[in-house]
């Protein structure tokens, strides 16, 4: 465990104080911290940036002087790229610089500055003698810290009554930032020299990160198993037939299907001739009854007259 000393405001060591391990003594690792420092600054980023191209420039809808004839190069606006007070050419428009990052990744991201910052840490009891918002006062109790003239940044737990006084006394400090204890960030802890923080809440903030790893690390019940079921074996499979056996078969299964489709023909054919013959049969003309042609019927008639 990881132990740190603990002073009053005049500077002197009044006790000792134990770290949380998991949050002040845990690995160091450098890719989650500059993801999250990439993070930070983006999404400080205002974005705000805009320019206006040469259809939002006011003015200009008139052709300034006619196409030819004048001696001078054509021009169809004054609010043209190329004139004075004209539009911008991809110029910079209102943007969302803002990335995402995963709330365990920003965890182990603080834990790791926290770790590499504890030698910056500077723990106070309290501060209970500060009992006025008044800067001297604070300006003297860094003199006494022998703090004074470093980057200071000052992490207060607003929920004591205390840290409102004490904020208002710090913020007109040079090279001092004030912060929450919820607002600390890994941009703060690796810039500035001296961390001043009071006992309380130094142990508010490795019980917050405490929990955080507590939750991650929890581990589900055991799932209850039942009885094993009984593995079905499949059928075995048919013993491949080899290529000569294979070739025959198929030959064999062409042979008849084409024999199939011969006498599928032939029978064809025979219905065909049968038509045929029957539709020839329908054609002949029916024999006269007496048995004479149609001529010999004209010439009986003729010699009766």
């Amino acid at each position: 465990m990881t132990s740190t000393q603990v002073l009053d405001l005049k500077g002197k060591k009044v006790g000792e104080l134990t770290l949380e391990g998991s949050v002040f003594a845990s690995e160091t690792k450098q890719g989650p911290m500059h993801t999250y420092l990439v993070r930070q600054l983006a999404n400080a980023r205002a974005g705000s940036a805009s320019s206006k191209t040469r259809s939002e420039v006011r003015g200009g809808g008139r052709k300034p002087w006619r196409q030819k004839g004048t001696g001078r190069a054509r021009a169809g606006s004054i609010r043209s790229p190329l004139w004075h007070g004209g539009g911008v050419v991809f110029g910079p428009k209102p943007k969302d610089y803002s990335i995402s990052m995963p709330q365990k990744m920003r965890h182990v991201a603080l834990r790791s500055a926290l770790s590499a910052s504890k030698d910056k840490l500077l723990v106070v009891k309290d501060f209970a003698a500060i009992n006025e918002p008044k800067t001297k006062l604070f300006f003297q109790a860094l003199k006494d810290l022998k703090v004074d003239g470093k980057k200071v940044l000052l992490i207060l737990d607003f929920s004591k009554e205390e840290s409102s006084k004490l904020e208002r006394a710090a913020r007109n400090v040079d090279r001092l930032k004030v912060i929450r204890s919820e607002h600390v960030n890994v941009k703060d802890l690796l810039e500035y020299e001296v961390i001043l923080i009071s006992e309380g809440t130094v142990k508010t903030i490795g019980d917050t990160l405490k929990k955080k790893v507590e939750e991650k690390t929890i581990k589900k019940s055991p799932i209850k198993k039942g009885p094993r079921k009984a593995k079905v074996k499949a059928a075995p499979k048919a013993k491949e037939k080899s290529g000569k056996e294979a070739r025959e078969v198929k030959a064999k299964a062409k042979a008849e299907k084409a024999a199939a489709k011969a006498e599928a023909q032939a029978e064809g054919g025979d219905k065909k001739e049968d038509k045929k013959a029957k539709s020839d049969k329908a054609a002949k003309p029916a024999p006269k009854a007496d048995g004479k042609s149609g001529k010999d019927n004209k010439g009986d008639k003729k010699k009766g007259k």
